[in-house]
């Protein structure tokens, strides 16, 4: 998002110095000892344990509360990272209210549930306090594999990989390995650069060789990875974001939510950002409600939310949505963009009324008009030019089993594959089961 983009209304500074620091600490701090054995304590230890069921990379979550509960949260640790590499990470954006907490049966039968969440956090931090690695890296293979994409799905590949004694190079296209977890997600879920650290943590296994400022296509083709690997994975996420469509969408002051969350996660100094005096996001998922908390964080006086649907289908979930609504976020539902107003420079945003008919969404004749000058477009993004032979369903790379694609020696995972869900712990759970089957192929069992 280049600065000379910006208008006489977004500007910087709009908050006191020591303001900044304060508005983006730890939206959740870590509990203490006293209070982790107190969450711990109000575990039932479920036999079936329908969290677990919920949890997409199948954390034996009885077993490592149980363990914090009787004062190991080290082993407590190693039992949530052997199914989730990305432990800590997903301990602070996974939408536990959904999955694992969601499912709790004290949410069941009293609307509050163990504290899985905090819990895995606690463990998962004191192991990564120790500064040393968990796991031992088994015998050399002699198998080298190449991993495109060092997002979620590409760190929780190549850490498996080499765990299994593997040889791994792992490619990404930005400066820095992260994906998603570094470049796209509130800065106030991850505090003190604690994606990148988590990664240093990760490659601690070694086997690793990290390739940053590579891009597919440009420096190598996937036929190059093929011939001069074993075995390839493909974890690129997601590429840019959708349109609008609308005329007068390069305005300035217009830009994609990801570029602004991006450039904002990477920012040394917060109050050196611009942000304008109203701001409109357009989107009802989790880089909406990101983009437009964070737009309040840094002092814009005005932020509103505007979703085609109503409030209980925005992707966003309810807790989202709350986190918004009590930073001053307005949610405007029911609604779509139509037109762009300003001379050159964003002033208005006119939107149409929609209702559910029977053949979908009907935009209605019924139009209004909301003063603006920032929009961020958060309206989803799409997979970008893949390599010849890899086939597409739904608009993702098409995969069976475990993330085999149509290539020999080439798996997929994460949000640019089918079945990906634009969670962290999703594309884990994808990228370690396609390096399991990786691993089964070329030992050949």
């Amino acid at each position: 998002m280049a600065h000379s983009q910006y208008t006489p209304g977004i500007v910087p500074a709009r908050l006191a110095p020591d303001a900044y620091r304060a508005r983006f600490a730890d939206i959740a701090p870590p509990l203490d000892d006293h209070q982790a054995q107190v969450a711990a304590d109000r575990c039932y230890f479920c036999h079936d344990a329908p969290c677990m069921e919920a949890c997409p990379t199948s954390i034996d979550i009885p077993l490592f509360i149980r363990q914090i509960a009787t004062g190991t949260p080290e082993a407590a640790a190693k039992t949530i990272l052997t199914q989730n590499i990305l432990g800590g990470m997903c301990a602070r954006v996974c939408p536990t209210e959904t999955l694992c907490e969601g499912a709790c049966v004290r949410e069941a039968a009293e609307g509050a549930p163990v504290r899985i969440g905090a819990l895995q956090r606690y463990a998962t931090d004191r192991m990564m306090a120790r500064q040393d690695h968990p796991f031992t890296r088994a015998a050399a293979t002699g198998r080298r594999i190449a991993v495109v994409g060092a997002g979620p799905a590409g760190l929780a590949c190549a850490h498996r990989l080499a765990l299994l004694g593997h040889e791994v190079t792992l490619y990404d296209a930005r400066p820095r390995a992260g994906g998603l977890n570094e470049y796209g997600i509130a800065s106030y879920k991850a505090v003190d650069g604690f994606a990148a650290r988590e990664i240093d943590w990760l490659m601690q296994i070694g086997g690793i060789r990290l390739v940053t400022g590579w891009k597919l296509g440009t420096d190598a083709t996937l036929a190059d990875l093929v011939d001069s690997h074993d075995a390839v994975f493909l974890g690129l996420g997601l590429g840019a974001t959708g349109a609008l469509g609308l005329a007068g969408e390069d305005k300035t002051g217009i830009a994609p939510a990801t570029e602004f969350i991006a450039e904002l996660r990477q920012a040394e100094d917060l109050s050196a950002l611009p942000i304008g005096r109203a701001v409109i996001v357009i989107g009802g998922g989790m880089t909406a409600i990101d983009a437009a908390v964070q737009a309040r964080l840094l002092g814009a006086p005005d932020v509103t939310i505007v979703y085609r649907r109503s409030r209980a289908e925005m992707p966003a979930s309810e807790l989202e949505q709350e986190l918004a609504l009590t930073r001053g976020v307005r949610i405007v539902e029911n609604a779509v963009p139509v037109a762009i107003h300003g001379n050159g420079a964003l002033h208005e945003v006119e939107f149409a009324r929609t209702e559910a008919g029977p053949a979908g969404l009907v935009v209605t004749e019924d139009t209004f008009r909301l003063s603006a000058d920032q929009l961020f477009r958060a309206i989803g993004q799409r997979l970008g030019p893949l390599p010849d032979g890899l086939t597409t369903e739904a608009g993702k790379i098409r995969v069976e089993g475990a993330g085999r694609t149509a290539l020999p020696k080439v798996w997929a995972g994460g949000d640019c594959a089918q079945g990906g869900q634009d969670l962290t712990v999703t594309a884990v759970a994808e990228g370690r089961d396609a390096a399991e089957d990786i691993h089964s192929f070329l030992m050949g069992a």
